[in-house]
């Protein structure tokens, strides 16, 4: 009979395979609790969104009420031959207060009349003088004529308003009742500035401002900040003390909080030099001043990145030093430094402290024409909308939220391209 038996394990074995076990274990829980951290991020950003975007949605529309308008010349004081400025000195809030009045004839008392012409927008008698004034052929005619519905009756319409009296949603409701009432695409979002009333303020004069400010952040701060990382990366002596200092300096530039950069730019720019305030000039000015740490250190990586393999292939064929940084190195590191260039204008874009404290937070109504003209930025119209009382801006605050969020993103989907565009790979 034979005896078989079995290999016996050795107590280091033993200890082996449970240490493996436990490192295998530690692994996957590792791995599983970065899964977990993406996943809870992506719940949170996707909760955001919709949040912002229910809330924002209201704002892309807005209820227009139609009114009968009679062009009574008689009543405006002048005729088809007046002059010019004779039409436009003419009163045309008569006709709108005339058509409500035709409309609900019943209105008595000095508070009612007072809300029944607030139902519409106080921009009507404007855009009636603008229409004679184009075409004064409609003196002594009688117009259907879609008029912005005011703010209050906006929100009445959307949702329901608990600050109208009784007799003011029974006007709004006749109205619709007959028609009278429309939701349209509210394009005076995207083509008025800022205004008092909700429902005449706009985003273009922010846009244009932040556009402004932009380049002119991206005209200073682009070549001086590759210049000093070529400088310091490929030039400057090593072990140096004072080029050291430099780059520890702007190391710790890169961490200085924003609003320090505005106090240094209202000292220097504004109070030293005279820069006009409220300006994009002076507002890229002290972004750049933001955003030169990080495209240097940024445009350094990617320089330092580049093989040595490129550097002494240039110079074992003759190149010196200049050709070789800026004809070979260079062009290989364009792609980290575009998109580190890009990034940190994206971060300047949607900073609001170092414009509260050049004056850009300024009440801004026209559009601005050059870099010197006064004007507001994006983040700085989100931060006023936010703090006005009226419900209606409730809604826009997120829709400018939505617009500079879909600035950003096309500002990040551009770095992305011009990195696949540029991208060489050793």
């Amino acid at each position: 009979m034979t005896n078989i038996t079995t290999p016996t394990v050795s107590a280091t074995t033993e200890k082996v395979k449970v240490s493996l076990q436990k490192r295998y274990s530690r692994e996957k829980r590792f791995r599983w609790y970065g899964v977990a951290s993406i996943v809870i991020s992506l719940l949170f950003l996707v909760i955001l969104l919709a949040d912002i975007t229910y809330k924002a949605l209201p704002a892309f529309t807005h209820h227009y009420i139609q009114l009968n308008i009679e062009f009574n010349a008689e009543k405006l004081g002048v005729t088809a031959q007046s002059t010019p400025e004779e039409l436009r000195r003419a009163d045309y809030s008569v006709l709108v207060n005339d058509a409500l009045a035709q409309q609900f004839p019943n209105v008595n008392g000095r508070n009612e009349k007072r809300a029944l012409k607030n139902i519409i927008s106080s921009n009507a008698p404007y855009r009636l003088q603008a229409m004679v004034l184009e075409n004064p052929n409609l003196l002594g005619t009688k117009q259907a004529i879609w008029f912005l519905s005011n703010d209050d009756s906006d929100v009445y319409y959307k949702e329901g308003n608990d600050r109208l009296k009784p007799y003011e949603t029974q006007w709004l409701d006749e109205l619709k009742a007959k028609g009278q009432v429309d939701n349209r695409f509210n394009s005076v979002l995207f083509t008025n500035g800022d205004s008092r009333e909700p429902e005449q303020a706009g985003i273009l004069s922010a846009l244009v401002g932040s556009l402004y400010t932009m380049l002119i952040t991206l005209a200073l701060s682009f070549p001086i900040g590759v210049a000093a990382a070529v400088y310091l990366e490929e030039f400057a002596p090593k072990n140096n003390f004072w080029v050291d200092l430099v780059e520890v300096n702007i190391n710790n530039l890169a961490a200085v909080p924003s609003i320090v950069f505005g106090l240094l730019g209202l000292a220097v720019f504004i109070q030293f030099f005279g820069v006009p305030r409220s300006t994009p000039l002076v507002g890229g000015l002290v972004l750049s001043l933001m955003t030169l740490p990080t495209i240097i250190i940024a445009s350094r990586a990617a320089i330092k990145a580049v093989p040595p393999s490129i550097r002494e292939a240039a110079f074992g064929l003759g190149a010196s030093k200049v050709q070789t940084v800026f004809h070979h190195v260079v062009p290989l590191a364009m792609p980290g430094i575009l998109t580190g260039t890009i990034i940190g204008m994206a971060q300047a874009l949607g900073e609001t402290a170092p414009l509260l404290m050049i004056g850009m937070v300024a009440f801004i109504i026209d559009v601005p024409a050059s870099i010197t003209d006064p004007a507001a930025a994006l983040p700085v119209q989100i931060y006023l909308w936010s703090d006005s009382p009226e419900r209606a801006f409730t809604a826009k605050t997120s829709a400018a939220i939505l617009i500079l969020l879909g600035f950003l993103v096309i500002m990040n989907l551009l770095a992305v391209l011009l990195r696949k565009r540029f991208e060489r790979r050793w």
